[in-house]
């Protein structure tokens, strides 16, 4: 029972996959967070243009 239990690798492939997709959400968060930013400042540029 042991033995079977220390052979099966089903919960690593699990973690790996989740650990795959946090760090897969942690980019998207940085990206939309970066562009969000410049987004932010070229809309008060043109909003000024228009005043």
């Amino acid at each position: 029972m042991m033995r079977k239990f220390f052979r099966d690798e089903r919960g690593a492939t699990a973690i790996e996959y989740a650990l795959i997709a946090s760090l897969i959400g942690m980019v998207i968060i940085a990206a939309v967070t970066s562009i969000g930013g410049s987004l932010n400042g070229t809309f008060n540029d043109v909003s000024a243009g228009l005043s």
